[in-house]
């Protein structure tokens, strides 16, 4: 059976009402966007802390950073989002359960909270891998000057730690944005579920999935684009690749 391909689908008016099938993709766009920018921040934050918590001198901050490290690790994400939308309700007190269920935009901020804590995970390594990288000598001079261990941290280890890693965050900042197609299953209407739709109205599946991937393409392109260019901002002078 021969496809007929009918790419001026989307100027049609789709059966929700809302608009066309390109305003509905570019409705799921904004909440890709929305949600990456979103799980970047928090990924960013969570995972600095825990990195610098497994760098820490104390061993019991190491080790209660370690757990959190495995914990988010080694459970696969799609299995993390579901406990945080389904289990994660039912187990805390019955008002403040039903007061998450009732949310607006419960989805949007599960798949935040889910993918945000996975992706800390792999940023707390990154950070850790990139501190342990530094010379030994840099913790020993800050300590030598009298920098406490929030200083050293702040204006020794973590500026040059972030400029060796920086190369890994953008490639954890693409997968973030792919990761968030996953919030189709708690019922985030973001691009990849609108494509799944546009296809399930239209029935033509290659044209709203190609749309899909040309759009995800594009945005993966500009964060790689944007990333070089704040690396080359944050290159220090005999440091950087020749």
């Amino acid at each position: 059976m021969n496809y007929h391909w009918n790419w001026p689908v989307f100027l049609e008016q789709s059966p929700t009402g809302a608009g066309s099938y390109l305003y509905l993709l570019g409705v799921g766009l904004m909440w890709t966007v929305a949600a990456t920018l979103l799980i970047i921040a928090v990924a960013v934050t969570l995972g600095t802390a825990v990195g610098v918590m497994r760098t820490h001198p104390s061993p019991r901050v190491r080790a209660i950073s370690r757990i959190y490290v495995e914990v988010f690790r080694n459970i696969p994400l799609i299995v993390q989002l579901f406990l945080w939308y389904f289990v994660l309700p039912e187990s805390l007190p019955q008002m403040a359960g039903t007061w998450i269920k009732q949310w607006e935009n419960g989805p949007f901020f599960t798949v935040v909270a889910a993918i945000g804590c996975y992706m800390s995970a792999r940023v707390a390594e990154q950070i850790r891998s990139g501190i342990d990288a530094l010379p030994r000598g840099q913790q020993m001079a800050a300590a030598a000057l009298g920098l406490t261990v929030v200083q050293m941290y702040r204006y020794v280890l973590l500026p040059r730690a972030f400029r060796i890693v920086w190369p890994t965050l953008t490639t954890d900042a693409m997968n973030t944005v792919k990761a968030t197609s996953i919030g189709l299953t708690v019922g985030l209407v973001e691009l990849t579920a609108q494509a799944h739709a546009m296809q399930e109205f239209s029935f033509q599946v290659f044209e709203a999935f190609l749309a899909a991937l040309c759009i995800y393409v594009i945005l993966n392109f500009a964060i790689v684009t944007a990333m070089r260019r704040i690396e080359k901002r944050l290159e220090l002078p005999g440091f950087g690749e020749r």
